[in-house]
């Protein structure tokens, strides 16, 4: 009844007469409970008569021969607030602390020290008592909370211990350990010239077996010393933890604390000679911890260490190809290939080392990786002249191998640009012709076709049936009713291949490639035979789909331009094609420098004229706040306690976040507050009985709808009349979609033969802005996904705001996503605009939208923007949510 809420203060007398005297634990257990929440005092304040007879229980507990019912008493006693009660019991909690068990010497210092801290009167000796005891104790446990005391208590006595004993820190036990870093931490903050007597302490914890001692050590050397040699070890300390450490989300941890120390300018020096030790981690197969190692390795690479990184990831690049096919192994490959990408194109003398090894992956199954390498390729021979005959004879050596139609289209490209030489263009030809098989391809094809069926293959053939092509040539067609790949089509060459399966954009990117050659160096007849044939090829029946009107066109135009060969064609395809892409890597170019300075102006602390100059020797022990007590953070943080950030946002605060859930006027009026902690939501609703009745069995009853779950079903709870109640539930969250939470409070009224009542709650609403977060994709990325989502919301615009910048602005702030579109693509103004947008939840899933908006000009100046916005994801909810965020959010609301 108690858990339930009742107070009970009438069965005091009978609870004292026949469980008091109990010895049963769990009954003890409970009456503990029990005189933590019982009123102990009479309305005016005074204590009650009957508290005399329970004091002398406790006292007997005190004195009892079983430690768990000494112990359990000693940690009951720490909440008590009644000094009256406690001071009979003094001389008992003082003899605990010589029991022979470390269960009751351990709360006996907790006890002490709480009384200390609320009545010190009681106890004005406690310091030095403890301090005493902390000498003689030999139990961690014991000494850890009696150091923490000392700490808490009288700071100059605990660090008169240390200091005795600061040579043997590495024996104690990591709780201990733990502690001693704390305060070694609070008094270096406190007070800055304390640093040198403590610092080697902290040195030596570094060498701790605990991992969590390491990394609290690494964290206070970092805040206490900026020299090279301490950033180094704690550095140090922190690669170590995370490659000994087994699970991901600690690596990940670890990682955020190089990537921070790497943020300060002047230690970013002492991490570029550990980059080499940073890429140990690389040993760990989880793909998120690798990606960031890889960033992190990226942002330290300097013309010192960049041979030994390229190595390093070369032999990493190899590796991949041994490994048997892991799921991520793919998506490793080409995180490497664009990191080595990276690093060629800041460092060009590195390029001629990376090329060859990474042009063997053009030949890849995964077109992805090999997508990216055709990239780095096309752009490094476009800037870099001296390695334009590597990259040619390479290309050469793995063009047969290419499996990928795209990345085939990609090479033929490229040899076709970059082959001047006679000898280059002859290889060019020899491997397209290779690659195309016997021509002309039709004819071919129907001789093979029937000459394939000799009598002795048991194969059911149905009726030949003779077609007549657009070109006037016969095509002999035969339905075999074996299904598999025959070995005629095992063994055609891949460029035939790609043809037969109807695929003619790769026809339209060899015809412009050999035009470029025939320009270049007489081959024009065999050229237009090439062409010809294809196009033949494209009419008849033989391939699965037929030749597109736009491959023909693009076809027949360079067989045009290399009938008529005037020299404006020459500069068209010879020279204009390599300056657009010249132009364009610049452009790319120009856009990375960019981002890298406004990266660099990030870190930079800019001092202004006015700010005022802190002198540490001239700085008071109080005004020592110029920097935060991080374990005083981070216990806020571990709380959920965002008080910080309410201070600093008057419309972030609490009261901004409540709910109401039912009327003024409702028998039970309930309201909510609803706290957000990435996948948790905890609602802390107030309940009221505004009845003068006692409402029993008082329930919260909630529901979810989306992919929301509730926890634990809230304990029904007694009102008595005109009380109120705080009850909390939790909710798990496990998808980006909008959820909401509703529900109903139900009730008995105390007396009433009536069936129970229901108060029905208003709904809550989940905003999902809370899951979202804005993140960075490639435009080839995006494509990609943009071609894989299935599931797509269109959002009509439907707003008062007549500036298309500002609209798209709102579009950011409102749905938490981040514009890909660069400015400079959407500067100046036109009357119209187009913007990719892309976000990441925190449950990794992607969203992505399209926004199309023009402003009318025929209608005025005035006139609202319009168009429409395309959300894509792979979850129908994340399409749905988002599209509703968009909707709710359209309007700018007038101040």
């Amino acid at each position: 009844m108690i858990l339930n809420g009742e107070k009970l203060p009438g069965l005091l007398m009978t609870i004292i007469r026949f469980v008091l005297p109990l010895q049963d634990h769990t009954i003890k257990k409970l009456l503990l409970v029990f005189w933590e929440i019982v009123p102990k005092t009479t309305p005016d304040g005074r204590l009650l008569q009957e508290m005399i007879l329970v004091c002398d229980a406790y006292r007997k507990d005190l004195q009892h021969p079983n430690e768990f019912i000494r112990g359990s008493t000693l940690r009951f006693l720490c909440k008590l607030k009644e000094a009256e009660l406690l001071e009979p019991l003094m001389p008992a909690i003082r003899a605990c602390l010589e029991h022979r068990h470390s269960y009751v010497r351990r709360n006996a210092v907790l006890a002490i020290y709480t009384i200390y801290r609320n009545f010190e009167h009681l106890i004005p000796d406690a310091p030095e008592l403890i301090h005493d005891f902390l000498v003689n104790e030999k139990d961690a446990s014991c000494k850890r909370n009696a150091f923490m005391m000392l700490i808490h208590a009288d700071q100059d006595r605990a660090l008169d211990y240390l200091s005795t004993c600061i040579d043997q820190v590495q024996t104690f036990g990591d709780i201990l350990q733990l502690v001693i870093v704390e305060l070694i931490y609070k008094v270096c903050h406190a007070n800055p010239s304390e640093r040198a007597r403590f610092i080697r302490c902290i040195y030596n914890l570094l060498q701790s077996s605990s991992p969590a001692v390491k990394y609290e050590a690494a964290g206070t050397l970092v805040t206490l010393s900026s020299a090279p040699t301490a950033i180094k070890a704690a550095a140090q300390c922190y690669i170590d933890l995370i490659i000994k450490e087994s699970d991901n989300n600690v690596k990940l941890i670890v990682l955020d604390r190089l990537v921070e120390l790497k943020e300060h300018p002047s230690h970013e020096r002492v991490l570029q000679d550990l980059v080499m030790d940073i890429l140990r981690v690389l040993s760990t197969p989880d793909l998120e911890v690798r990606k960031k190692t890889l960033q992190l390795a990226l942002d330290l690479v300097s013309s010192r260490n960049v041979e030994e990184l390229v190595i390093v990831l070369k032999k990493e690049v190899i590796k991949t190809n041994n490994v048997t096919e892991h799921e991520d192994t793919d998506k490793y490959r080409q995180l490497l290939v664009r990191t080595l990408h990276s690093c060629s194109v800041r460092f060009p003398d590195m390029a001629a080392n990376v090329i060859p090894v990474l042009m063997e992956f053009l030949s890849d199954n995964n077109e992805a990786a090999a997508a990216d390498v055709l990239e780095f390729v096309r752009e490094a021979i476009q800037r870099f002249d001296n390695l334009r005959p590597l990259i040619v004879e390479k290309m050469l050596e793995v063009f047969h191998a290419i499996k990928s139609v795209k990345i085939y289209r990609g090479a033929l490209w490229i040899l076709g640009e970059y082959c001047s030489t006679k000898e280059d263009i002859q290889s060019v030809m020899t491997e397209v012709r290779r690659s195309l098989g016997e021509i002309p391809i039709v004819e071919s094809e129907i001789k093979k076709e029937a000459g394939e069926l000799k009598p002795e293959e048991e194969v059911t053939v149905g009726p030949v049936q003779k077609l007549v092509t657009e070109m006037g040539t016969y095509a002999t067609q035969s339905a075999l009713s074996s299904s598999r790949p025959t070995k005629k089509e095992e063994d055609r060459p891949p460029l035939r291949g790609f043809l037969l399966d109807g695929d003619f954009f790769v026809a339209a990117s060899l015809a412009t490639t050999l035009t470029k050659i025939a320009l270049r160096y007489s081959f024009v007849a065999e050229a237009m035979l090439l062409m010809a044939t294809i196009l033949h090829l494209g009419k008849s029946s033989l391939p699965k789909k037929p030749i597109t009107d736009d491959d023909v066109d693009r076809i027949s135009l360079c067989l045009k331009v290399l009938s008529e060969c005037s020299p404006l064609m020459n500069d068209i395809f010879n020279k204009e094609c390599r300056q657009s892409l010249s132009h364009m890597l610049s452009a790319k170019l120009e856009e990375e420098k960019l981002s890298q300075k406004k990266e660099s102006e990030k870190r930079n602390v800019t001092v202004q004229p006015d700010d005022p100059i802190s002198f540490m020797q001239l700085t008071a022990k109080n005004e020592m706040s110029s920097k935060e007590d991080q374990f005083q953070l981070s216990l806020l943080a571990a709380m959920g306690n965002t008080q910080r950030k309410e201070a600093a946002d008057p419309l972030a605060s609490k009261l901004n976040k409540v709910t109401q859930l039912t009327g003024f006027s409702d028998p039970v009026y309930a309201e909510a507050y609803v706290h957000v902690n990435q996948y948790d939501i905890v609602l802390d609703v107030l309940v009221v009985n505004q009845t003068s009745d006692t409402l029993q069995n008082c329930t919260l009853e909630l529901a979810t709808l989306g992919d929301l779950k509730l926890v634990e079903k809230p304990s029904p709870l007694t009102l008595a009349p005109h009380d109120f109640a705080n009850i909390k539930a939790n909710v798990k969250v496990a998808s980006t979609e909008n959820g909401i939470i509703f529900g109903n409070i139900v009730y008995d009224v105390s007396g009433a033969a009536s069936d129970r009542n229901c108060v029905v709650l208003s709904d809550i609403h989940i905003d999902i802005m809370d899951y979202i977060q804005p993140a960075s994709c490639t435009d080839a990325e995006f494509r990609q996904m943009w071609a894989e989502f299935e599931w797509e919301n269109k959002v009509t615009v439907n707003t008062n705001i007549i500036d298309l910048n500002e609209y798209l602005q709102h579009i950011l702030k409102s749905t938490n996503m981040k514009c890909l579109t660069p400015e400079k693509a959407l500067s100046g103004y036109c009357g119209f605009m187009a913007a990719n947008l892309y976000a990441r939840s925190i449950f990794g899933e992607d969203a992505l939208a399209n926004v199309s908006i023009e402003k009318p000009i025929h209608l005025g100046p005035e006139a609202p923007v319009t168009g429409h916005i395309r959300i894509r994801a792979k979850s129908q909810g994340m399409a749905l949510s988002l599209g509703d965020k968009i909707n709710l959010s359209q309007k700018k609301t007038s101040l």
